[in-house]
């Protein structure tokens, strides 16, 4: 069994020609709206690879909430939300001609708290669960516990660290943090990791298909890594199965092919 504790967006997605300047008026070539954020995607890279996923979350207790409630169980997930009495966060994504994607988040990240009456108790049973914010404490029940870098500064020691080189908020310059393993992804390039043996490299992936958009291939990575540990891989397969994870969602449109 595996489990994601962390946040999730609406997302509403704009595909442009390339991103507006100041005073500029673009037409989009394509819009859609779909559930997104580190959680969510995380969430159902993992119900892809182990049949089901459990994903302990908060919603804003809105239409959009609610929308995001049903559209997470679609993608095959359990999900354990907690209500708030406030606005679902939503996000703006741009994916402009490369397919690269610059996102704005609106309204604060809600995140699921150990005081919010869900099952943790079913964490204690999950081989494998990814971190991006909120319970910290529940999260590391599972036996296995990858967590972003993001939240590297709320006292977090899991078994492994997950980020972006290319995110100064996620960069950590080669510090463990207390981890085994510490992973920093580099898009096309690839990406580097850290052991207590040493410093490491992979090259990327080669892509299953035509590059659509770069939505999502992050977190991606992090299901698949989070899933890879706890099925019990090395650091080593781990990470080339997160990689692979990464890839396939680079050739779809949106992070679940939508």
């Amino acid at each position: 069994m595996f489990a994601v504790v962390g946040h999730l967006e609406w997302i509403s997605f704009v595909h442009v020609a390339e991103l507006p300047q100041a005073g500029q008026i673009l037409p989009a070539t394509d819009f859609w709206e779909e559930v997104g954020g580190g959680g969510a995607v995380a969430a159902a890279q993992l119900a892809r690879l182990a049949g089901t996923a459990h994903f302990f979350t908060a919603l804003g207790d809105d239409e959009v909430g609610r929308r995001c409630f049903q559209r997470l169980c679609e993608l095959g997930l359990t999900v354990h939300a907690a209500w708030r009495q406030q606005p679902q966060r939503r996000a703006l994504v741009y994916l402009d001609g490369a397919g690269e994607r610059t996102i704005t988040v609106i309204g604060p990240r809600l995140e699921p708290q150990s005081s919010d009456e869900l099952p943790w108790h079913l964490l204690d049973e999950c081989r494998g669960c990814y971190f991006t914010g909120g319970a910290f404490v529940e999260a590391r029940r599972a036996a296995s516990l990858v967590a972003t870098t993001r939240i590297r500064s709320c006292g977090v020691r899991p078994d492994a660290w997950v980020g972006s080189c290319r995110d100064p908020r996620e960069a950590v310059a080669g510090d463990l943090l207390g981890a085994r393993l510490l992973a920093m992804t580099d898009g096309s390039r690839g990406g580097r990791y850290w052991t207590p043996a040493g410093e490491f490299g992979w090259a990327a992936t080669q892509l299953p298909g035509e590059p659509v958009d770069a939505y999502g291939c992050g977190d991606s990575f992090a299901g698949g890594l989070a899933y890879g540990l706890g099925s019990g891989l090395s650091d080593e397969e781990a990470i080339k199965q997160a990689a692979r994870c990464g890839a396939a969602c680079r050739c779809l449109r949106g992070p679940y092919g939508s």
